[in-house]
């Protein structure tokens, strides 16, 4: 870099990427100054040193901003005087190809400041298709895209998020990686990077990293070696030096009500995928759906009062102008005081311009009631319910215990109440799912439809069919199960498409929709991975793979060619890691990282799901919060216990709305 060239750190590109502004797609997502967005000086600390965050959802601005774990963390963050947080999202190719030929790095919406210029670059996955970008993210930004090849200059590229609790495909990239919550976490890491600042950073990065690792709250990649056997499995997974822990914890934030975030929500200068201010009511689930990593790696359920969502929304509203508010967790009716909060808010909020939302119900915790208090005071949208699994077996197998008579009396309730419109939603490919249960869809559909017409005597009643496919997640039961090849599921829907659109009596007032099954066998490459798939994934991106999350950049082909290039001559390839079933012995590349989940018990429930499927059982797993425990293991270990009302408050309208 030439003399004239040189710059001071944390100093903002936003002069030199002006001009190029108005020559890509959307320049309003780059340029920041959001409502309730914060800009610190770059020495933001009173005394000692400033901790530097690069917070980064690795998607587009209008898919990234909404991101509630994003908004959290950047708010938390940005509480302490010591400490400066700022965003950055992915870039599209056109804002890409102009970052390259001008050489403007990777930067912040906030203040525009280099990435690299960071202390820490924290990414939060929820998805694994996200890789890519990441590893764009870090060549645009201009540091070493492989963590062995960085020194103390360069930030820490730390990975959070559902997909953080198999970190391992992307290792070769990532410093460390957090499992769980992450509010305290992120105050404590950056504690450890404080003190080694202000000690003149001694033993550069491998000091900062050993710092973070002995905690037994940090994975860090490096300090762990793994062996291979002559098969392609794994050996063992065993750390390298002296003072590393064996096995990595999960955090879990229990006390949910100490920490009512967001409180100053960000209001999007662009369009983006979400319109609304959203309050998580609680956190975690216990329903014990086998194939939900979700459920299962946040137990245990923590609820907030309903004082607190009460405060939150009103909170929110007011910071914010948004006029939706949505109670957002896994399944928002499962809140104890769920009528109360629906109640309390519908009365606080009559006559203005406020609505409610409820994104995620179950068929078996809806009721009409619900459903008229959240649509007192706003339009009457469509209702949403996810039975899953196309029959009745399948759903026993999958433990989601909702029967056909459940679903046909629920929608019946909300067609008979005026509701004209419901979608449903299941998944393809589940285990020991045969055609006839995929089929079966269509013959629940059209009796939906039915029961529609009958109970609100009309025509123009609608059901749509949403489909999507089945990909093993790590710490589930299904993490042992064979991922149904791309041809066998796109044939399978295929058959169940004809099904709905050949009835003249109902189908057209069945919509159907379906993802193929090719990204979802990428998507099971990367959830199941180990460390050889680094290699593949970094050959996409070489080859231009950016964005994969989008169908209209997804190329399974590309990921195909990149599989057998980067994986010859190893023992395993793309089918090793996706459609084949894994057995009790094996080393699992997660093993070593603790979400709480007893092996045994997931083994066991795994067990359970082939006996419902083959007809020697009849075992259904109960919702912990209302039974006595059934030992998966996350209390004991974790230290947590289940926090569920009823508190006995009520919501008291507001003297002034």
């Amino acid at each position: 870099m030439p003399a004239s060239a040189v710059r001071a750190r944390g100093e903002s590109v936003f002069e030199r990427l002006e001009p190029h502004l108005p020559s890509v797609s959307k320049p309003i997502q780059y340029v920041g100054g959001e409502l309730n967005s914060t800009v610190k000086e770059w020495r933001a600390a009173p005394e000692g040193p400033t901790v530097r965050w690069a917070l980064m959802y690795p998607d587009a601005y209008e898919v990234g901003l909404p991101n509630q774990g994003v908004q959290i963390l950047y708010e938390v963050l940005n509480e302490r005087d010591w400490i400066v947080a700022e965003r950055t999202y992915a870039v599209w190719p056109d804002m890409e190809q102009v970052l390259r030929t001008h050489g403007i790095p990777q930067f912040t919406v906030d203040a525009h400041r280099p990435v690299g210029d960071f202390d820490v670059f924290g990414l939060s996955f929820s998805t694994e298709l996200g890789y890519t970008n990441m590893i764009n993210a870090i060549d645009l930004a201009g540091f070493p895209l492989h963590a062995v090849d960085r020194d103390e200059s360069h930030p820490v590229v730390l990975a959070g998020g559902h997909a953080a609790f198999n970190p391992e495909p992307i290792s070769d990239f990532i410093d460390a990686a957090v499992l769980g919550d992450g509010e305290e976490v992120v105050l404590a890491i950056s504690e450890v990077v404080r003190e080694w600042k202000a000690e003149d950073r001694p033993g550069g990065r491998d000091e900062l990293l050993r710092r973070l690792a002995v905690t037994g709250n940090v994975y860090v990649p490096r300090f762990y070696d793994v062996t291979y056997a002559h098969d392609g499995q794994i050996e063992a997974v065993v750390p390298n030096r002296p003072g590393i822990p064996f096995s990595v914890r999960k955090h879990t934030l229990m006390d949910l009500d100490a920490w009512p975030y967001p409180a100053k929500p960000l209001v999007p200068l662009a369009e983006t995928v979400h319109e609304r201010f959203s309050v998580e009511i609680f956190r975690g689930c216990t329903r014990g759906c086998r194939f939900c990593q979700a459920g299962m790696i946040t137990r245990p359920v923590r609820e907030r009062s309903i004082n607190t969502i009460g405060d939150m929304v009103e909170n929110g509203i007011r910071r914010s102008g948004f006029e939706e508010v949505g109670l957002l967790s896994l399944s928002s009716a499962d809140h104890t005081e769920i009528g109360d909060i629906a109640t309390g808010l519908a009365d606080r909020y009559e006559g203005s311009n406020v609505s409610l939302s409820l994104p995620s119900t179950r068929v078996d915790a809806f009721n009409i009631t619900l459903a008229n208090e959240f649509s007192r005071n706003g339009r009457r949208s469509g209702l949403t319910f996810a039975p899953e699994g196309g029959s009745e077996r399948m759903r026993k197998v999958i433990n989601k215990m909702v029967t056909e008579e459940d679903l046909i009396r629920t929608v019946a309730a909300a067609y008979s109440h005026g509701w004209r419109q419901v979608k449903l939603y299941f998944m393809c490919g589940l285990p020991t799912e045969t055609d006839d249960d995929v089929l079966q869809i269509a013959d629940l559909a059209k009796k939906v439809i039915a029961k529609g017409r009958e109970v609100s005597g009309r025509n123009d009643v609608r059901c749509t069919v949403s489909i999507g496919g089945f990909v093993p997640k790590p710490h589930t039961p299904f993490q042992w199960a064979a991922q149904l090849d791309p041809e066998t599921t796109d044939a399978r829907l295929a058959k169940l498409r004809d099904a709905v659109r050949s009835d003249k009596k109902y189908g057209r007032a069945i919509g159907f929709r379906y993802h193929d099954g090719q990204p979802g066998m990428i998507e099971g490459l990367l959830s199941r991975g180990d460390r050889r798939v680094g290699r593949v994934i970094e050959q996409v991106w070489r080859d231009g793979g950016r964005f994969d999350g989008w169908s209209e950049h997804f190329s399974f082909e590309r990921w195909v060619a990149a599989a057998e290039q980067a994986l010859a001559g190893t023992d395993v390839d793309l089918e090793w890691f996706t459609t084949r079933e894994r057995d009790y012995d094996e080393v699992l590349p997660w093993d070593h990282l603790d979400s709480g989940l007893d092996k045994d018990w997931l083994w066991g429930d795994w067990e359970d799901a082939l006996a419902v499927a083959d007809g020697s059982a009849d075992i259904e797993i109960e919702d912990c919060r209302w039974t006595p425990c059934y030992d998966c293991g996350v209390c004991p270990e974790m230290g947590t216990e289940i926090q569920v009302g009823p508190t006995g408050q009520k919501l008291l309208p507001l003297s002034v709305v």
